[in-house]
């Protein structure tokens, strides 16, 4: 009987646990990896991060497997432009992406000769080094670094091939209700650029706000199973580092 208690209460405790867990994580605080290189250099593949639900307010994508639970978004609060944020992909309303927010609605965005314009003023950037190298995928890109400034006078970090394979686009207006997000890693990141696999966000899309970096590895230098590589693997410099 004693034994059968035990066993009652473990699993008791367990489903507490979850359901803390799980209401941490739709109302409050998601863990998100990066896999790719198109945010690089601000985030690197290997980085793990927190973002904040509550932020935006909340959808049926603030929930595990998106649930019919709202139609809309409750609790709006409208994103800053420079935003760095996590949404959901509009082709397939399940893939998580994490880009910068550069275009409100209403907006107008186009590059020309590889500048970025909104509503029809160049974005003023500043180029802070010639010489980088970053990745996009398993390649390295030659790149040079900028400092941007937002029309909100928020600034980022964004790098640009040398050979600034993205120059010039058609006018992208920005519809009501959605929002147009970039790569900082220009011409390695599929983002509101491409319309047919990413294109304009709606608001219900959008996930949360990413805050800051709690833990870094590089793979390609060990994991967490091979500690005598830790040193090298793990990025240390980079954890509680704020998103900006």
């Amino acid at each position: 009987m004693l034994k059968k208690k035990i066993i009652i209460d473990n699993i008791k405790t367990l489903i507490f646990a979850l359901i803390i867990a799980l209401v941490i994580r739709s109302f409050l605080l998601q863990p998100f990896y990066i896999p790719s290189s198109s945010m690089e250099p601000n985030l690197l593949v290997g980085d793990r991060l927190f973002v904040t639900k509550y932020s935006y307010g909340y959808s049926k994508h603030s929930f595990p497997f998106s649930p019919p639970v709202f139609e809309n978004r409750i609790f709006f609060k409208e994103p800053n432009r420079g935003d760095v944020v996590v949404f959901k992909t509009p082709a397939d309303n399940r893939t998580d992406y994490i880009k910068r927010l550069i275009g409100l609605p209403g907006d107008k965005i186009q590059f020309i000769d590889s500048n970025l314009f909104i509503n029809n003023k160049e974005i003023l950037k500043s180029k802070i080094s010639y010489k980088d190298i970053i990745f996009c995928g398993n390649k390295k890109l030659d790149v040079f670094t900028f400092e941007e400034i937002l029309p909100n006078g928020k600034k980022h970090i964004s790098v640009y091939s040398k050979n600034y394979q993205f120059k010039n686009s058609d006018k992208y207006i920005v519809p009501d209700n959605h929002y147009f997000f970039l790569g900082d890693n220009r011409d390695c990141s599929k983002d509101s650029r491409f319309l047919t696999s990413v294109g304009y966000v709606h608001k219900n899309n959008l996930v949360g706000k990413a805050q800051f970096i709690f833990f870094s590895s590089d793979k390609s230098k060990g994991n967490l199973l091979t500690f005598w590589k830790w040193n090298k693997s793990i990025r240390i410099e980079r954890f509680f580092k704020k998103i900006i």
